[in-house]
């Protein structure tokens, strides 16, 4: 749906086969006729599984195949997830940088491809210039710290993600670069090259070295534009002293004030401040407590939600705050408290929690939603 003739017989990348081998141990006290009933009740409730995503799949399908895709549709559609075939040109329908009309979107996507290169043409090389060394210089310090690593840190995705940042803060010079901007390439990076890798590899280990150049550049290009449109929406968050993360945490406080008051009193008894743990889930629209499989799920739903990334976020950070409220309210000491904020376990995590989280916020959303003054007491 979302590739040129030419993009379809790219081959995509391929892991080395083998076959993965686990010890298992079978309890002696199941007997054989009630462990064939459990695997045939696990065979049963895989195929279900099967069945939904696949109904789900052939409805984003059936929506995007049409000559105009109607885009409220799609995002009721993928509030509740985004099948992992069609994420790439929904995410590209959803931010706006695609138009809805089917005819009009090769032309768009090789016009502000071509124009991204035009930018990298005009100012790349102006990096090293005594007016823009600094902002180079930091980018290129913070790009090989980011994750997922084994990605990242392959040369020619350190370049991408160099020329990327370097190109929009020459293009934006009321924020210019600022820490946090740079984890925001990343979801979009992973989703437009998952494209073109084999469902058995994981992304983070694919080797894009072995894409062709062609494919890269389209997926650099892309990337940029993505996050341009993302920006648009919350860029008073990166501006001077940014004011923007420092409003919503201050409204996230009152929020949560209103929702888990003995949450709010437990943290300022021990004079834990919100800014402390809130301002980088505001910074990195929490990418920096969350595995990189569950930041793209939120962001289906982020993308699916008016003013997602700003307004509804808020909402997501309270439900995910008071989701550790009897971790918090255990903690009886200031470093015990902030250590357990900054380093919260969700390493686990999977698309079943998100969904948790999501519906809380939601549900508190709509509580608020008609209250003027909703964030106070």
């Amino acid at each position: 749906i979302g590739k040129s003739a030419s993009e379809s017989s790219i081959p995509k990348i391929s892991g080395e086969k083998h076959t993965l081998q686990r010890q298992q141990s079978v309890p002696q006290q199941t007997s054989l006729p009630v462990m064939l009933k459990m695997a045939d009740q696990a065979i049963s409730c895989g195929s279900e599984l099967n069945e939904r995503e696949a109904f789900r799949v052939e409805k984003f399908k059936q929506l995007l195949a049409g000559p105009n895709t109607d885009l409220d549709e799609l995002r009721k559609l993928s509030w509740s997830g985004v099948p992992k075939s069609v994420r790439s040109i929904t995410w590209k329908l959803l931010t706006g940088y695609l138009p809805a009309n089917v005819e009009r979107r090769e032309s768009t996507l090789k016009r502000k491809q071509k124009e991204y290169f035009a930018f990298i043409e005009q100012y790349y090389s102006s990096r090293n210039d005594d007016t823009n060394q600094s902002t180079y210089r930091q980018i290129h310090i913070d790009v090989p710290r980011m994750s997922p690593e084994s990605l990242i840190l392959q040369p020619v995705v350190t370049e991408v993600f160099e020329r990327i940042l370097f190109i929009w803060a020459i293009r934006h010079p009321a924020s210019g670069y600022v820490q946090g901007i740079n984890d925001l390439v990343t979801p979009f990076f992973v989703v437009f090259l998952s494209d073109y890798i084999d469902e058995e590899v994981e992304v983070e280990n694919a080797d894009v070295s072995s894409l062709p150049e062609e494919v890269l550049r389209n997926i650099e290009a892309d990337s940029y534009w993505c996050m341009s449109k993302l920006l648009d929406g919350i860029q008073d968050n990166y501006t001077f002293a940014q004011p923007g993360i420092q409003r919503k945490v201050k409204m996230l406080e009152e929020l949560v004030s209103r929702i888990d008051d003995q949450v709010h009193s437990h943290l300022q008894q021990y004079e834990v401040e919100y800014l402390q743990f809130a301002f980088r889930w505001m910074n990195n629209l929490l990418m920096r407590e969350l595995p990189l499989r569950c930041t793209i799920r939120l962001w289906d739903t982020y993308q699916s939600e008016p003013e997602g990334f700003s307004h509804f976020h808020l909402y997501v950070c309270a439900a995910f705050l008071v989701r550790w409220r009897k971790d918090i309210l255990e903690e009886k000491d200031f470093h015990g408290l902030l250590i357990f904020l900054q380093n919260l376990p969700t390493e686990h995590w999977k698309d079943e929690d998100m969904s948790v989280l999501l519906a809380e916020a939601y549900r508190l959303k709509f509580a608020f939603a008609d209250a003027p003054n909703h964030y106070k007491k």
